[in-house]
């Protein structure tokens, strides 16, 4: 019984400094956006949208979560105490990385260089857009992050994170004032994401890793043969993210193709706003992830599953909570945020926010899964769950606009939960209920 409290005292304490710094970067993104969108106006705030949302996800498609691997992996060979096997495996996630994004570089110069119209992009844009997208993939830091949860630093990963909303709340000011175009927000993007880079790194060298694994020469070979089912892992990861990611993306650039700018630009307001309302979901994951690899081994399935459950219940309450928030002030906060222009989001906002919030009360099941090497799985439920989503908005999107990717947003949570659930629910039941979790 201690053993299970101390594991929820880590979890609370990890959430306690995500939430710390997700609460900073919730407000200060709703800052930085209206400075955004009240300065570029709804055409050229759905532009920029358009320009920053297809870089995000072009980073996520070629990009692997290493920070998963370094967690899961890393936390096994500590408890060996091989450390070098450690620094191996955190040395092969980085080069993975770098390589991630020199495929994405290519991509993204060829897509804004050949195809700029769909983006709203004149000649005198396209250079701040390409060179946006390539600081957004150079500046991957999912190693160090995962270094710094491996280690139980939350607290300097918190700050690490806090760079990038304070550097675009500053980059924004600056640009507001000095440069009060798509050009000058572009810029500061770029800068914030180069700075947020360099704190990750810098604090993940306080934990010791950093110096380890640069002392070290490359051993591709040994690091695959010393993580058995890395490359399973990895790739399972990253089609999840990028599922993830393509559902919340991917809807934003149809609406800028269906409906133009103007839509894309309310549209990206009110995903913000949810987005903003409803982070406690991925705080959840990121907080719980170590502790469920750390107790996996040792729990058995009767209290893993009543952990599971209580878990579930406290992200239920959470949702209810948004959702009501959301229906009292959501139309108020997107006038505040963007101006009058932006209230007629509201309805997106309804539909994204009741997204964000089934989500959040499915929050558990995908941690547990990855935990269980169920991640392929997972992957599987995530695709049926994006291609239900994308046929609904293809049928949608023509016929009523944005509410459309809204309403499809919605239905793509609600299967991606339920699926989750019910792979979790099979494995619990195949596996039994008295021995351990990971039998």
């Amino acid at each position: 019984m201690s053993t299970g409290r101390s594991r929820l005292r880590a979890v609370l304490a990890n959430l306690g400094w995500l939430l710390a710094s997700n609460a900073l970067m919730a407000v200060l993104s709703l800052v930085y956006i209206g400075m955004a969108t009240r300065t570029l106006g709804l055409a050229d705030f759905g532009r920029f949208a358009l320009i920053t949302g297809t870089a995000q996800m072009l980073a996520m498609l070629v990009s692997f979560e290493t920070w998963k691997v370094v967690v899961q992996y890393g936390l096994e060979h500590e408890a060996k105490g091989d450390h070098h096997a450690t620094w191996r495996l955190e040395q092969a996630a980085a080069l993975i990385e770098v390589c991630s994004a020199g495929a994405g570089i290519g991509l993204v110069i060829a897509l804004f260089a050949l195809w700029p119209a769909p983006f709203g992009m004149d000649p005198a844009i396209r250079p701040y857009a390409i060179g946006y997208a390539v600081v957004q993939l150079i500046t991957l830091r999912s190693t160090p992050t995962g270094i710094l949860r491996m280690r139980d630093r939350f607290r300097l990963a918190a700050l690490a994170d806090s760079v990038q909303p304070i550097g675009r709340l500053i980059g924004a000011t600056l640009a507001q004032s000095l440069w009060p175009d798509l050009a000058g927000f572009l810029l500061a993007w770029a800068v914030a994401e180069l700075l947020t880079l360099l704190a990750t790194w810098a604090l993940a060298a306080q934990t010791g890793d950093v110096r380890g694994l640069m002392g070290m020469p490359p051993d591709w070979r040994r690091a695959w043969a010393e993580n058995p089912g890395i490359g399973r892992v990895l790739v399972s990861t990253n089609g999840q993210s990028s599922l993830g990611l393509a559902a919340r993306q991917a809807p934003l650039l149809l609406v800028g193709g269906f409906a133009g700018a103007e839509a894309a630009g309310a549209f990206r307001l009110a995903a913000q706003l949810a987005n903003a309302l409803s982070k406690i979901s991925i705080l959840l994951t990121r907080a719980a992830f170590p502790e469920i690899v750390r107790s996996i081994r040792s729990a058995s399935r009767a209290r893993f599953r009543v952990g599971v459950l209580r878990v579930g219940l406290a992200c239920l309450l959470a949702a209810g909570a948004v959702m009501a928030l959301v229906a009292l002030a959501g139309r108020n906060l997107l006038v505040l945020v963007g101006g009058h222009d932006f209230g007629a989001g509201y309805v997106y906002l309804l539909w994204l926010a009741g997204a964000g919030a089934i989500e959040l009360a499915a929050s558990a099941f995908e941690p547990i899964l990855l935990s269980v090497h169920r991640a392929l799985s997972a992957t599987f439920a995530r695709a049926a769950a994006g291609a239900l989503q994308m046929a609904l908005m293809l049928a949608l999107l023509p016929r009523v606009g944005a509410l459309g990717a809204s309403i499809s947003v919605f239905a793509g949570s609600v299967a991606a939960s339920v699926l989750l659930g019910a792979v979790l629910w099979h494995y619990a039941m195949r596996h039994g209920l008295e021995e351990p979790v990971a039998g």
